[in-house]
């Protein structure tokens, strides 16, 4: 090993959020990191999801913040020690770009826009001496694992044909497996097998659900937002939750941020149960009581349509709502009518595919890894971002997630290479 860390050399595979802060880390203690991105340039996830307003992260305090990562909050919560929702936001503003925290609590940049940012962060990058290659996507390792290797000899499919890499560490950013045509294909999860390598399977995470409507539902409301409006689901432990908000009626079923919040309820008992049925609350701002005295109410010649728009502002989708899941018979049962206006029953039946979610849960379980993201098994190989197996609804979540899981990994590659006999 080299005395110097400005002779030694890392590979990070993956052009995203994570695997750019762990490229900067990397870069921060004058080591040469080349980055490689299967497509012809960076940050082409990170771009769409700032199409509609670049969500960087939120405001909430930090252990409801951590709440958001379910299961996996033990294995977050250091990661954002070292790079919280605070320091991200100090970060940007060391990149030139002001933030501010919207009405919902979510944090945008000022001007709401992703490409700025990134194009700053590249400037910066390439500046601290860090080299980009792209069209370069990794097919695998070279030679026979090695347990104990100094070196890791990588392979990579390029428009020249097939070229082998050779660096003293490597830092995995590759992504799930949502929006493919952007560079998430999860194309690593066989190469990782094939190092005996456990690989939870991919599955979509902030997604949307089939619900198989009639002909008439989806052609008359496909894409009308059902808001205000509450979801109970109970989860696969019996456990029973409820939140409020708008969802997204689709030609196919059911999306949108509250669907997105409660994916990995919903997913679980689907993959449990084979399908599962959520309660839609149309009314979420007034009692039970208050529907039944309304819905009850004497209506003369009115219609009951008529009448429920009139009484509690039930029309449109939510009351095609009604009628799609009612039978006429008890659409005109008064009192059961008003129980399910406070209780839809929704049949879900199937996950939308994992092309289409917004984000993966499984990958790369944190079991396989140490403290610092490094694959145990590997020496030298670090792992960060969506290809680790956790999953957190949309709000900024996602972002914060993976940019402190790249620096970490980045830092982590540079202490195990000052170990391994390289100083500072």
């Amino acid at each position: 090993m080299s005395s110097s860390l400005d002779s030694v050399r890392v590979a990070v595979i993956g052009g995203g959020p994570a695997g750019l802060m762990a490229a900067e880390a990397l870069a921060q203690q004058r080591v040469q990191v080349d980055v490689y991105d299967a497509m012809p340039s960076v940050g082409r996830k990170f771009l769409m999801a700032g199409k509609g307003g670049m969500n960087i992260t939120h405001s909430e305090p930090l252990d409801p913040f951590l709440g958001r990562y379910g299961a996996r909050r033990a294995q977050i919560a250091p990661l954002l020690d070292a790079f919280g929702p605070d320091a991200l936001r100090a970060w940007l503003q060391g990149l030139g770009v002001e933030t501010f925290v919207g009405s919902s609590g979510r944090v945008f940049p000022a001007d709401m826009k992703a490409a700025p940012m990134l194009r700053a962060w590249l400037h910066r990058l390439r500046e601290t001496g860090v080299r980009f290659h792209m069209r370069h996507k990794w097919s695998g390792w070279a030679s026979p694992s090695s347990g104990d290797a100094a070196t890791h000899a990588l392979t990579f499919e390029t428009p020249e044909g097939e070229q082998t890499v050779t660096c003293d560490a490597v830092v995995f950013a590759l992504g799930g497996a949502s929006w493919p045509r952007l560079g998430s294909d999860a194309a690593w999860v066989p190469l990782m097998a094939s190092r005996d390598l456990p690989v939870t399977p991919l599955r979509p995470a902030n997604c949307g659900f089939d619900a198989d409507w009639s002909p008439y539902l989806r052609e008359r409301f496909a894409g009308e937002p059902v808001k205000p409006v509450a979801i109970t689901v109970t989860d696969v432990d019996k456990k029973v939750h409820n939140r409020q908000g708008e969802i997204l009626l689709t030609e196919t079923g059911l999306e949108g941020s509250l669907i997105y919040a409660m994916s990995a309820l919903i997913r679980e008992r689907i993959l449990a149960d084979g399908e599962v049925t959520i309660a839609l609350d149309l009314a979420p701002g007034l009692t039970l009581e208050r529907v039944i005295a309304e819905v009850t109410r004497p209506r003369g010649s009115r219609s009951m349509s008529s009448h429920l728009h009139g009484r509690i502002g039930i029309g449109g989708v939510k009351l095609a709502l009604l009628h799609e899941i009612l039978s006429k018979e008890a659409f005109a049962d008064a009192d059961g009518l008003a129980h399910a206006i406070k209780a839809l029953p929704v049949r879900l039946v199937r996950a939308r595919p994992i092309a289409e979610a917004i984000s993966t849960a499984g990958g790369i379980p944190f079991e396989a890894l140490d403290k610092t993201l490094m694959i145990e098994r590997l020496p030298g190989v670090f792992c960060a971002g969506e290809m680790l197996d956790w999953e957190a609804p949309t709000g900024g979540y996602l972002l914060t997630a993976c940019f402190a899981s790249g620096l970490v990994a980045g830092r982590a590659a540079v202490d195990y290479l000052t170990a391994r006999g390289a100083s500072v």
